[in-house]
């Protein structure tokens, strides 16, 4: 294979060539100034590299010497994997805003566009689709890319534009609102129990009756909610494809629900191994409404289900209900990380109805929060830990419990309430047995198993686990509630409503709503890839009647804003007087960085603030985006000698025009001969190939998202001899830096016959070949290392299915136009055609 890139006569050239020098523009604080490299050589020497396969598959590309200089550049010993930050919520895909084209009240203001921008009059695939997402996954990836509290709406806004777009909508909207303000003069509270549960069953099938963990009550509960974790462990179900053992356990549970009542399942929704399931009894069916589920992974990516939550919310009578079922990280000194997944829950959870606006995990009356929370004691001694369980010194052992300490410290759990525990540790046993964990780990016991709850009118009865039941390593537990639900007294709902009809009535006749806005101008400075920005503005009612606002499409848009702009609410109501917080969010995700990469869409735009009845405010957004090398073609990253954003806006325009032709064209200099692949992809992967290979559960766990941001920065703007965070986090990176391709390593119009092929080897070896030449060097560069990391699975607990699976989901995507139609079958094809790559001889 030829070299990297021609060396002229007048030397040796540091490769990648012409280093950053400047640190202005590199990463924060923490990230060293970038070095010096020694020169490449321009041959290749296979041999002498046979006995060491990095330093070989370093060499197969064109780095050989940056290899071993980069071995020299030691680090002080790789404790990073071990020291935990803070991760934000890995940010999502704005809000399909309203659709449904308005015509202004009032005259458009120009949007500020510069002469030489480049309008893209075709987004490519980076269109927002929303389709309502099923209870069970098998999808591969929930994909998703979102900040805090971005997401996508199954329930698209042009349902609710549909219902605005009559008087009559809005008035009956209207109505509903300013009833739920009066709600205190129209109900009473009655109580009812619920039962809720959780279990981490390990992987295990049932094996007995459940009765003596739900039917230990004599009095029968009028709503379950039932939760369960590692429901299955297989790679299979890892990546979200159904699994048999959700029906088994189901069927178990169904057999032993108090055999006095009849219930009727409102929801079950399960992601991986979480599966939450709610009954009622049958006698207050009618008066559960408003029901959706949701899920969140916080795996790597924030996106793989390994660990999470799925919730289910529904109103029962008038007081609306939101059960969580979580399964945080593991391992005794990651309670930051447990602290961060329960954040990434809270803000990344959110549920969608018909007529009412994105409600998130608080928005709701009552939540119960339950699951293998996995924090674990700050005691580190198995054997005094199991001693004060034998004297029963529970209070002792709760003082050094991790939750305890979060909540106490408001890390986690702040508002969340917790009954008296009376029962010894949970988990670890052995399973089928009541022995503590005896295996060579031999784990600390520990309250991994919790009910939480938050919201008024809730009595905790009775709090318990379940030592009875031997199937898993764990414990189940129950928590039994007395609720004081809201229940309408149809009289005075109706004298109510009557005189809300009639105040309005009086008041439409007399006034027009009116609002002020406090700003209408925003700047938003030095955008990056992944990287939220926040403005806000204050919206006030000065009006004598209440209002509806709503951000609307300009004429012959489909959408209020563009995609990497959003507005917090979007749309609500405000009485007299009444101030509201508006924000402004821009993020770029992998749907709108290629576009603003290449200079096709720059950080402008005007929002149209609708008031029914009344006129349109016009808020104007600019600002600057700085480019990244993720999003970026193969083609152009591998024209890039320099960091991107050392390269003028109109050099990567017109490396993205001229890339086919370039690479098609004979008698390229010697200088503008193109990077066998970019250095971005071998920075990332020369990293975890010389220091991750032993990883534990690499490619498993998630990064850390300030590392992530360092990674990205760091690259965008240096070409650096060491790579700042810890292993998980370049894994990551790398992940994320595949996905945000706008043409996959795999072309898109090479999608089918690679499903075509996957049969065969040699067909698929063929298809390769006939790739461009840098998605053609990229994936056998990345074979080669997946490979070499199969090599080291003792260590990392990496399996072939499961990189393939990983893997095959991000180089083998399909084009825009068939991802709906993606079937199964489609993504298995995918999986085998890796499959065959990395289960193939080192000699081919």
């Amino acid at each position: 294979m030829e070299p990297l890139a021609q060396i002229p006569p007048r030397g040796p050239v540091p490769i990648p060539p012409q280093r950053a020098n400047k640190t202005s523009n590199s990463v924060s604080s923490g990230v060293n100034p970038p070095k010096q490299t020694s020169s490449l050589p321009s041959t290749l020497n296979t041999t002498a590299n046979q006995a060491n396969p990095a330093q070989s598959l370093a060499s197969d590309f064109g780095f050989e010497d940056h290899f071993n200089h980069a071995l020299k550049v030691e680090e002080k010993k790789n404790h990073q994997n071990r020291i935990v930050a803070s991760r934000e919520p890995p940010p999502v895909p704005p809000l399909p805003p309203r659709k449904a084209s308005y015509t202004p009240s009032t005259p458009l203001p120009p949007v500020p566009v510069p002469k030489e921008r480049i309008v893209s009059l075709q987004a490519k695939d980076n269109s927002l689709s929303s389709s309502t997402k099923p209870d069970s996954f098998g999808s591969g990836f929930d994909r998703v890319d979102r900040p805090p509290s971005w997401c996508e709406s199954p329930t698209t806004n042009s349902m609710r534009q549909a219902m605005f777009s009559s008087q009559a909508g809005q008035r009956e909207y209207l109505i509903k609102h300013r009833l739920g303000k009066k709600e205190n003069e129209y109900v009473d509270i009655q109580n009812f129990r619920f039962f809720t549960g959780t279990w981490n069953v390990n992987g295990q099938s049932p094996d007995s009756s459940l009765e003596s963990w739900l039917c230990c009550d004599t009095e029968p509960p009028d709503i379950y909610a039932l939760g369960f974790q590692e429901l299955d462990l297989s790679t299979e179900a890892f990546f979200y494809m159904d699994s048999s053992k959700e029906q088994l356990w189901v069927e178990a549970v169904e057999r032993s629900l108090h055999p006095n009542a009849k219930y009727k399942r409102v929801r079950i929704i399960r992601l991986v191994g979480m599966m939450l399931v709610v009954f009622v009894n049958k006698i207050h069916k009618k008066y559960i409404k408003e029901v959706a589920a949701e899920h969140v992974g916080t795996g790597i990516m924030g996106k793989m289900g390994n660990k999470g939550g799925v919730a289910v919310r529904f109103v029962f009578h008038n007081t609306s209900f939101c059960i969580v079922n979580s399964h945080l990280a593991a391992h005794v000194e990651d309670f930051e990380r447990r602290n961060q997944d329960y954040k990434d829950i809270c803000a990344r959870m959110t549920f969608h109805l018909l007529d009412h606006p994105p409600l998130s995990i608080v928005k709701h009356d009552v939540v119960i929060w339950l699951g293998d929370l996995n924090y674990r004691l700050f005691m580190y001694d198995a054997a005094e830990v199991k001693q004060l369980i034998s004297q029963n010194e529970l209070k002792k052992l709760q003082e050094v419990d991790q939750l305890n300490i979060q909540r106490q410290t408001k890390r986690a759990f702040t508002d969340f309430m917790e009954g008296e525990i009376t029962f010894i540790p949970t988990y670890k046993y052995d399973p089928k047995t009541d022995r503590w964990d005896s295996s060579g780990k031999c784990r600390v016991p520990a309250w991994c198993d919790r009910i939480l709850w938050r919201g008024n009118n809730v009595k905790q009865l009775k709090y318990r686990s379940h030592m009875e039941l031997q199937t898993s390593d764990h414990k189940p537990v129950s928590s039994l509630f007395k609720m004081g639900v809201k229940v309408v007294n149809e009289q005075r709902h109706k004298k109510v409503f009557e005189e809300i009809v009639r105040a309005m009535d009086r008041m439409e006749n007399d006034f027009l709503p009116s609002v002020s806005l406090n700003r209408r101008e925003f700047t938003f400075e030095n955008v990056k890839f992944r990287q939220l920005q926040r403005e806000r503005f204050l919206i006030k009612n000065d009006g004598q009647v209440p209002c509806h606002f709503a951000f609307i499409p300009k004429l012959n848009d489909s959408q209020y804003c563009k995609s990497w702009l959003r507005a917090e609410p979007s749309d609500g109501f405000l009485e007299p007087n009444e101030n509201l917080e508006i924000f402004l969010e821009v993020y770029v995700s992998k749907d709108s960085v290629t576009l603003l990469n290449s200079g096709e869409d720059s950080i402008e735009d005007i929002l149209v603030l609708h008031l029914d009845r009344g006129k349109d405010y016009f808020i104007t957004i600019s600002g600057n985006y700085l480019p990244s090398c993720f999003g970026t073609s193969l083609e152009s990253l591998c024209r890039m000698k320099k960091p991107i954003r050392e390269i003028p806006i109109t050099k990567l325009i017109d490396l993205e025009k001229s890339k086919v032709s370039f690479l098609m064209a004979d008698g390229v200099s010697t200088e503008d001969k193109p990077l066998k692949i970019p250095k971005e992809v071998w920075i990332l992967v020369n990293h975890l190939f010389t220091k991750s290979c032993d990883q534990e559960d690499l490619f498993q766990t998630p990064g850390l998202q300030e590392e992530l941001q360092s990674i990205i920065d760091c690259l965008d703007t240096s070409i650096p001899d060491s790579i700042p965070g810890c292993n998980h986090s370049v894994a990551e990176a790398l992940l994320i830096f595949l996905e945000a391709l706008p043409e996959p390593v795999v072309c898109y119009e090479l999608y089918q016959r690679c499903l075509d092929c996957a049969h065969d080897s040699r067909l698929c070896k063929q298809l390769i070949s006939q790739l461009p030449r840098a998605h053609r060097n990229v994936f056998r560069y990345l074979m080669a290392f997946l490979k070499e990391l199969l090599k080291h699975s003792h260590n990392n607990n990496l399996t072939a299915s499961l990189i393939a699976t990983l893997f095959a989901s991000l180089l083998i995507r399909p084009p825009p136009f068939l991802v709906s139609r993606q079937t199964s079958h489609d993504r298995q094809k995918a999986i085998d055609f890796v499959l065959g790559f990395l289960m193939a001889g080192d000699e081919e």
